[in-house]
């Protein structure tokens, strides 16, 4: 007898089934996380900096600020990276 766990499964595979891309689709794939990674990165160490010489500074609510900034620099990269695999994992699907 199976569970819910595997029936739901099963069902789910029906309905949607899982893509499975070539060692050169994930490799592109890879290539924009790899990307957006090193801009997510350039821009947490900006940032930092300038947070750091704003509490240096004692300027709380510029801290404030740049902290919220970084937040949504953060969240849209992540966004955008989304966005670009979305549209690369499209290209993968064969036409009509």
């Amino acid at each position: 007898m199976k569970s819910a766990y595997e029936l739901a499964m099963e069902r789910l595979q029906k309905n949607a089934p899982s893509a499975s891309f070539t060692d050169e689709q994930k490799a592109k794939l890879g290539e924009i996380d790899s990307q957006f990674e090193a801009k997510i990165a350039g821009k947490k160490i900006f940032l930092s900096q300038e947070i750091e010489k704003a509490i240096v500074a004692g300027q709380v609510d510029e801290v404030e600020k740049l902290q919220r900034q970084l937040t949504t620099e953060i969240r849209r990269l992540q966004d955008d990276c989304e966005s670009k695999k979305e549209k690369l994992r499209d290209s993968f699907k064969p036409g009509p």
